[in-house]
């Protein structure tokens, strides 16, 4: 899980949401007998004897041949066990010598293998390939590439891409495709065109670690129609850019089956046209996910608990997309603290529809800032159901420092002139003798701005040339 910080309406929010990472894949138990298919040169019915005897385990990471290797694989499932501290050292884990030693082993069986069904790995050594028979199952045309025709072009061209040498093995294992791209089609046209609209060169590298499957991508049939339609519902093409920089698995969210729906489904629930743009921005993920399903939930949810209408429903998505992927019980628990300080059902709405990262914000840290607001600032509750973003302030680092300055001074403020802005606004504040309604800062959306800041790069991007054609 990753943790991300969310700042909708709001100058120096603390609020912290967590989304989920795309889900790398997963492997289950599997054989070689995929590999029968391959067409062998010579000695085709002796190998498919040796092919058939070996059979593959991800959690023992053993082989075993017939009965001969039964021994063996005990022995590896024994020192697995070692490994795990048995009963009374669960959670322990191998160290990196035995690990080193177990990438050797592995290694070594699998040339075993190889030279088994008549397979010179040897020269495989001085690439980084992720050699093991799970990727050479998935991707079994690499036994008959050639290693300076085939092999090592692409390696070097992955490495030239700032991709780090120690990835190139999990871009393999994620995307073996990549070994049968010729350099001067699909990949490069890809990239080329990523750079064109303005991805850093400097993030080419960690783009293509994180989702290299970019680099299978057409860019006529698939990249730029996506950007070509974000770019049409209002969002900058530098935005853009930044948006593939930081989520580059967005571009292999299906145009057709999930992008243009999820933004009708977004249409339909009462978002204006208007807002698309900075929803999309701040969440990249709602164009991707299930979404009609979720926002049918939340919104039934929500009438259900604050009497909340679709109108309302819709300004909530608009300043918090996040909250489609929110769970109900915590969100019915933040609902249950707010009653509990006093707030009536129509105060709660209000409060909702106006900051609604009050359903997820840290609920101990919302008791303390009420606390405090309740017993040393001594205010009238109205002044939250005005200013609710109160809570989303840190109460050690910005409320208490600058209420007692206040205090201090004599000033009789609301909650958002004190707090929404920033701490040089507040220090010229802090000099004037009467507060100036005029410099009342109004509650801001979310700024596009922030996603375009201008990227230093040592190398122009007119060094690639794309075509819509590419080919392979």
């Amino acid at each position: 899980m990753k943790i991300i910080s969310f700042a909708a309406g709001i100058t120096k929010p603390s609020l912290l949401l967590v989304h989920p990472e795309m889900p790398i894949l997963n492997t289950g138990n599997s054989k070689l007998n995929a590999v029968l298919n391959l067409w062998l040169p010579c000695n085709r019915e002796r190998r498919i004897r040796l092919i058939t005897k070996f059979q593959y385990s991800v959690v023992d990471r053993t082989f075993t041949s017939s009965s001969k290797c039964s021994s063996t694989s005990k022995s590896d499932s024994g020192r697995l066990s070692l490994r795990r501290g048995g009963s009374s050292s669960l959670y322990s884990r191998p160290s990196l010598t035995e690990m080193k030693k177990d990438k050797i082993a592995n290694r070594a069986m699998v040339y075993e293998f190889l030279r088994g069904i008549g397979i010179v790995p040897d020269e495989l050594d001085g690439l980084e390939l992720p050699v093991t028979v799970e990727f050479l199952r998935r991707y079994p045309q690499v036994l008959h590439a050639s290693v300076v025709v085939d092999l090592t072009p692409v390696v070097k061209y992955l490495q030239g891409m700032d991709i780090k040498p120690v990835d190139v093995p999990r871009v393999l294992e994620r995307y073996p495709e990549v070994l049968g791209f010729k350099l001067e089609g699909t990949m490069s046209t890809s990239v080329a065109y990523l750079v064109g609209i303005g991805v850093s060169r400097r993030e080419i590298g960690g783009v293509l670690t994180r989702y290299p499957e970019i680099l299978g991508m057409r860019v006529g049939r698939v990249i730029k129609p996506f950007v070509e339609y974000l770019e049409s519902l209002g969002i900058p093409r530098l935005a853009i850019a930044r948006l593939i920089e930081q989520r580059p698995h967005i571009l292999g969210f299906s145009l057709k089956e999930k992008v243009k729906p999820n933004v009708e489904s977004l249409e339909e629930f009462n978002v204006r046209k208007t807002s698309l743009p900075y929803i999309i921005a701040q969440y990249p993920e709602i164009i991707g996910i299930d979404l009609k399903p979720k926002l049918l939930t939340q919104q039934s949810l929500l009438n259900s608990v604050l009497d909340m209408d679709t109108e309302d429903f819709g300004r909530v998505v608009e300043k918090m997309p996040q909250v489609v992927s929110l769970t109900s019980a915590p969100m019915v628990k933040h609902v249950d603290f707010l009653k509990e300080c006093g707030f009536s059902l129509q105060q709660m709405r209000k409060m909702v529809v106006g900051c609604p990262q009050l359903l997820a914000l840290n609920i101990d840290i919302m008791k303390l800032s009420f606390d405090f607001f309740e017993k040393e600032m001594k205010r009238p509750l109205d002044d939250l159901v005005t200013f609710p973003a109160f809570f989303t302030y840190g109460l050690e680092s910005t409320v208490k420092p600058r209420h007692k300055m206040v205090a201090k001074k004599g000033l009789k403020c609301s909650l958002a002139w004190m707090l929404n802005c920033s701490d040089e606004k507040f220090e010229q504040r802090m000099e004037y003798d009467t507060i100036d309604l005029e410099e009342m800062e109004t509650e801001q959306s979310f700024d596009m701005n922030s996603l375009m800041e201008p990227q230093i790069d040592d190398e122009s991007a007119s060094d690639y040339d794309y075509s819509d054609d590419d080919s392979e």
